[in-house]
């Protein structure tokens, strides 16, 4: 049931405030009709320095992180009553004893979830009181909060978890292999990029709450062996505690038989299944909430964008791979002055092409209704193709402002963009 927000506000308030049993608390997403936060999210945590105890604020923005350590007393309050002023539209925290989910629901009022922690699954109470029906410490992971300031970041999933074994990633001693650290990280990032937009997209009403009737719809197009697929879908299963399904798409019988058999030995087969086929002409059961596209190759990227479209999915995360498209108009077409330094070296010109790729696709989810964040979803070092395109849609027609910046782009490079090709109709 739905309760007050201020009320569910001034517990999470008190719960922030305990430098004794906080482990972290985390907010993000947007309340539906408030101006977006300062920040798309923040984690706030205890942390042991030589002068003594601080509470840790990390706020994100697009490209970065702003980390700050302030003192018990007035300074940590006036942190902490800071971000509960922002709009968020959720908040997770981990106490030493429970996990607690707050979502702001389109009515400004909060639907609370509290789980003992260390359980899979949070229970269906509606409070943050201590749950009942549990013996002193039965089920409750009763370990001291962590205090170290340079600690280990902590991992979405775990490196023992049974996902990153069966996708290989673990060597004999249940470690990751060095030649699967690059990977791993990058299943990392892609889910703290996921996280917050799937949290807003609830909270907004954009995407149904998951139920067991009716469970969060995901696809992935152009899956591949699908350690992304498998990743996302254990994130939101095992810690969000969300009820998912997810279909995997591919063109190739090989990534199908591999990832169907991957699926079975993790007794995953009633909540994700992979067809073969054409990611243009793909159709799963049921229309999805969240469709990915990661690393598809050149205009592979365009079919599973334009196929999301179609769908009115409310949330896209894409992540491109080659640019070959756009490179090669660039290649036989005249450049335009005074660019010519842009393109008369090979290296420039494909640097250059994958960023005009990306900022059309962009520009092209923007005129047909889509709000678009382009960030670095991994760091270079670990992958060359770290761009991620992360679409939300909000269903409003764009500007004339971009649809003309989109024009003038594209006339002035004498380059067609595949997805305006794909979605002509729409920009119409």
């Amino acid at each position: 049931m739905a309760e007050p927000l201020l009320r569910a506000l001034a517990r999470v308030r008190g719960m922030l405030l305990d430098g004794e049993t906080l482990v972290r608390a985390v907010g993000s997403g947007r309340r539906k009709g408030s101006a977006p936060p300062r920040w798309r999210r923040v984690e706030l945590r205890y942390v042991d320095l030589k002068v003594g105890r601080r509470l840790q604020l990390t706020a994100y923005d697009d490209t970065q992180a702003h980390t700050s350590n302030h003192a018990p007393g007035d300074a940590a309050t006036h942190q902490v009553d800071d971000v509960l002023d922002e709009p968020f539209g959720n908040w997770h925290v981990e106490t030493a004893d429970a996990t607690h989910q707050v979502r702001v629901t389109k009515k400004l009022e909060a639907m609370v979830h509290s789980a003992p922690r260390g359980l899979d699954r949070p229970d269906q109470r509606d409070g943050l009181d201590q749950p009942e029906g549990l013996d002193q410490g039965e089920g409750l992971d009763q370990r001291p909060p962590a205090r170290e300031h340079d600690r280990a970041k902590p991992r979405l999933l775990p490196q023992d978890d049974p996902v990153l074994a069966a996708l290989g990633f673990l060597d004999e001693k249940g470690r990751v292999k060095p030649s699967r650290q690059a990977k791993y990280r990058q299943v990392e990032e892609f889910l703290r990029d996921l996280a917050p937009v799937v949290d807003d997209a609830i909270a907004t009403g954009r995407v149904p709450a998951p139920t067991s009737e009716r469970p969060l719809q995901v696809v992935d197009l152009g899956c591949g062996n699908a350690y992304l697929t498998f990743a996302a879908h254990r994130y939101l299963t095992h810690v969000r505690g969300f009820p998912v399904h997810t279909t995997g798409v591919d063109v190739k019988a090989q990534s199908r038989e591999h990832n169907t058999a991957v699926a079975a030995a993790l007794g995953l087969q009633d909540s994700m299944t992979f067809l073969q086929g054409d990611i243009g002409t793909a159709e799963p059961e049921v229309r999805p909430d969240v469709v990915l596209a990661l690393h598809a190759c050149d205009t592979a990227t365009d079919d599973a964008l334009a196929r999301a479209v179609t769908w009115d999915t409310p949330v896209v995360l894409a992540a491109p791979c080659c640019h070959h498209d756009v490179a090669a108009q660039l290649r036989r077409g005249p450049t335009p002055a005074p660019y010519s330094l842009l393109t008369r070296n090979g290296i420039l010109r494909e640097r250059f092409a994958d960023t005009l790729t990306d900022a059309m696709r962009a520009a092209v989810l923007r005129t047909v209704g889509y709000r678009v964040d382009v960030i670095d979803f991994v760091d270079s070092k670990h992958t060359p193709r770290n761009t991620l395109l992360r679409a939300v849609r909000t269903g409003a027609a764009g500007s004339d402002r971009v649809r003309g910046e989109l024009d003038e782009l594209t006339r002035t490079w004498s380059v067609r963009p595949k997805l305006a090709e794909l979605l002509s109709d729409r920009l119409a």
